[in-house]
């Protein structure tokens, strides 16, 4: 899987593909996506970076959807639980998923400069962890790699 955030790519399929995906989750899982939940992923779809619970809530209660904390936090847990977000716990912020319906496990290049982030696949059994947890008996049921640093964008250019 492709790492996706920091590259050119036709952003309005990009929503349109992942919106069609949700959309699908949902039905599959016998899941509501409500008009506050389906607009929340909208707008973590908007960019690929992160945004907080009270960002989503002013543009939320500037729509005429919400303005108390909760619906912002219960729509985010929703979109989370049901794998169409995901929550960045460096920035106590959330993005969608890039990689919806997939089987992955997602490793986040999060930009220090513009808080732009980049969701990549990472599989552990492949990986140092999965070596060390293999060798220790350990079964890895969660992880959370997030890495700080600066996109290709924020990154000084090469004077020379």
């Amino acid at each position: 899987m492709a790492t996706i955030g920091f590259e050119t790519h036709d952003h309005h399929a990009c929503v349109s593909d992942t919106m069609a995906k949700a959309e699908q989750r949902c039905a599959a899982l016998d899941l509501r996506l409500t008009p506050v939940r389906r607009r929340v992923l909208e707008l973590l779809l908007a960019e690929h970076r992160a945004h907080g619970a009270y960002d989503i809530l002013a543009h939320l209660a500037a729509e005429g959807l919400g303005t108390q904390p909760p619906v912002a936090y219960r729509a985010l847990d929703f979109l989370v639980k049901a794998g169409c977000a995901h929550r960045i716990e460096a920035l106590n912020a959330y993005i969608a998923c890039a990689h919806l319906g997939q089987d992955h496990t997602p490793a986040f290049l999060i930009c220090r400069s513009c808080q732009s982030v980049a969701e990549s696949d990472t599989t552990l059994t492949d990986g140092r962890l999965g070596k060390a947890a293999r060798a220790a008996g350990f079964q890895i049921e969660h992880t959370v790699v997030e890495a700080q640093g600066l996109c290709p964008a924020c990154q000084p250019q090469d004077t020379l």
